[in-house]
């Protein structure tokens, strides 16, 4: 069965991209771009900051301009404007401020130095994959 890339679905929705939508449908387009280790995290009880992190880590430099590049231009199709962005001429940790998600790409050595899941770890962790497919 044919399913059309996340980014189609993203677009075809309403210009109102409801925070824990707009989080799992970054972490689709990470899985998309074969970014790994994802993770959303809901911060909406513990943090006033934003409501939702999604963290994830990629293999290069060339992997994590790519995924970063990949979700600002399907968010800004949408309608949806970044707040600020920090990282991006450095190869380690790309950083995207949407207001209320985050999105935290890290190659790995720096995602296990800064070990945000521990730094928030009363956070609970949000379930962003689709069910599988149910065998006939």
């Amino acid at each position: 069965m044919f399913a059309p890339p996340v980014s189609v679905l993203l677009l075809n929705r309403s210009r109102g991209i409801e925070a824990k939508e707009k989080a799992i449908t970054c972490a689709r387009i990470a899985d998309e771009m074969k970014a790994h280790d994802i993770t959303i995290l809901d911060l909406r009880e513990i943090s006033d900051v934003t409501e939702f992190f999604l963290i994830c880590t990629v293999d290069s430099p060339r992997q994590l301009r790519g995924l970063w590049h990949r979700i600002h231009g399907d968010l800004k199709k949408a309608g949806v404007r970044p707040l600020g962005e920090e990282g991006l001429d450095a190869t380690k940790w790309i950083l995207c401020d949407y207001n209320d998600v985050v999105i935290h790409i890290f190659l790995a050595e720096f995602r296990e130095f800064y070990d945000l899941e521990l730094l928030w770890g009363d956070a609970p962790r949000v379930k962003w994959q689709p069910p599988p497919p149910k065998k006939s």
